[in-house]
């Protein structure tokens, strides 16, 4: 029977308590919310609503076509000037999501006969960037400049290293400075994502290879998301001019995809414009992070010590991890999970997200939820 297999992998997913369910939430949820990207709390402030409002008001409520045809408008290049310029880099691409961007990024830059470098705990966007670029991939251990070099000194060819600079799981930092270097010894190029750096990391939020001393940089590529500190949605790639111009004539996912809509390019031009002014909120989002980390270990969790706003809470097995989580919505409190095999380690987990806007009653209170319904 047609896709009869499908039932076939649903059913083994029962068995190993590893399915997916969509679960819609109301516009005003009740609960205290620890699993968003929020890390600024810029989704719901009223100036970024005003932004992507009147983005839609002026320019409609979609890009109409690729960025090539129709789908650029003046606000998009006013969007990647900015980006630009706050994070220190020449020049910068916007796409329709955090996800396209890595995907142009990676395949763009690894042409056939190249050698990318990839760390293993890479997210799946990077890893599917290499999945599908031209050149051959090699796998290397975890945030291990050593491990990189001896992966770059096999290359007979361009190579690029590629790596997240901080992961998403347990929100541990990659050692940027280290890795450039271990690039450079080998003339390589060096593609980072700083999804869950910008806004966070850096001075004022400008992101983690800005404090690395990375900005800027003519071998440095970095791609971000604009659906994380920045309360909207989309994603851009920022580096030296002759890269980006080359993601506009090579990049998949950038001239084959619909530009990113108008409310979404207004919005996240409003948060950025709000973080230049507002610089506290990326020191207020790592001192939660610790706050909550402290108080977590304290009472007894496993968690591990965040290089920025994730929090990540281990849990015994998987079907134990997704029974805390729903234990602690029922609660009020709202928190990631992440298990097999979305988790590169098979080690489940709670994860947290520490929002600059979070006060200290509702880290208590999360803290307090947490540990009440432990498994």
């Amino acid at each position: 029977m047609a896709f009869g297999w499908i039932d076939e992998q649903a059913a083994a997913r029962r068995r190993a308590g590893l399915v997916r369910t969509l679960r819609p939430r109301p516009a005003d949820s009740p609960l205290l919310d620890l699993a968003s990207n929020d890390y600024l709390g810029l989704a719901r402030h009223p100036e970024i609503i005003e932004g992507a409002a009147e983005a839609a008001r002026r320019w409609g409520g979609g890009a109409t076509g690729s960025r090539l045809v129709t789908g650029t408008t003046e606000l998009h290049g006013e969007l990647e000037r900015e980006l630009a310029d706050f994070c220190g880099f020449e020049a910068a691409l916007v796409f329709s999501s955090g996800y396209a961007a890595n995907l142009a990024a990676v395949t763009a830059l690894a042409p056939h006969g190249s050698l990318v470098v990839s760390d293993a705990g890479n997210h799946a966007s990077l890893i599917d960037g290499c999945r599908l670029a031209r050149g051959t991939t090699q796998v290397v251990a975890h945030a291990d400049p050593d491990a990189v070099r001896k992966a770059l000194s096999t290359a007979k060819s361009p190579a690029i290293t590629v790596s997240d600079t901080v992961f998403s799981v347990d929100g541990d930092a990659a050692p940027l400075a280290e890795l450039a270097a271990a690039c450079r010894e080998y003339g390589a190029g060096l593609v980072v994502d700083d999804a869950h750096g910008l806004g966070v990391l850096g001075d004022g939020g400008r992101g983690a290879p800005h404090a690395a001393g990375l900005a800027g940089a003519p071998d440095v590529v970095v791609t971000v998301t604009l659906s994380k500190s920045l309360g909207s949605q989309g994603g851009a790639v920022l580096g030296p001019a002759h890269v980006i111009d080359h993601l506009v004539n090579a990049a998949r996912t950038f001239i084959f995809d619909t530009g990113l809509a108008p409310a979404a390019t207004g919005a996240a031009l409003a948060a950025l414009r709000l973080l230049r002014r507002e610089p506290e909120r990326a020191a207020r989002a790592r001192e939660v992070a610790r706050a909550l980390h402290t108080r977590l270990t304290a009472s007894g969790h496993e968690a591990v010590r965040p290089d920025a706003a994730v929090v990540s809470v281990r849990a015994p097995s998987p079907d134990q991890a997704v029974r805390w989580a729903a234990d602690c919505r029922s609660a009020g409190l709202a928190v990631g999970c992440f298990r097999p095999p979305s988790v590169p380690d098979g080690v489940s987990r709670l994860r947290l997200t520490a929002r600059a806007d979070l006060t200290e009653g509702q880290i208590d209170r999360a803290v307090g939820i947490i540990g009440d319904t432990r498994p």
